[in-house]
């Protein structure tokens, strides 16, 4: 890997397309505890803790483009429980429990309607 001096790389943002946003908001704030801190005519901004999305409204890639997302945590039992207390509709069916993986990371996944996955990781120590 290359070295860069006087520079780091601090945050990835992911942007998400919507061809109906409601379905994303609810997913990532009421599903996910997520804060709505920014939106104008076509762009939502979601936040929790340091993972900040942004959410578009996008007819044509809202059908075509789903993407999975990782997000790394520090407690994956305290996040699953979360979402397994509250939403555990919102648990994906191929990962809906915490599994530890031969890759050494623990995780689980959640879906939303439109088919993005979000899963949740923490290193095994």
């Amino acid at each position: 890997m290359q070295e860069h001096s006087e520079m780091a790389l601090t945050k990835l943002i992911p942007k998400i397309f919507y061809a109906d946003i409601a379905v994303g908001l609810k997913f990532f704030t009421e599903g996910l505890g997520f804060e709505q801190t920014y939106n104008d005519e076509s762009l939502y901004i979601v936040e929790r803790d340091e993972i900040l999305l942004l959410l578009v409204i996008d007819e044509e890639l809202g059908k075509a483009d789903r993407p999975e997302i990782r997000i790394e945590t520090d407690d994956i039992q305290a996040i699953y429980q979360e979402i397994k207390t509250n939403h555990p509709e919102l648990l994906h069916p191929n990962l809906n429990y915490i599994k530890n993986q031969p890759w050494g990371l623990r995780e689980f996944a959640v879906l939303d309607p439109t088919t993005v996955c979000v899963i949740f990781q923490q290193t095994i120590d």
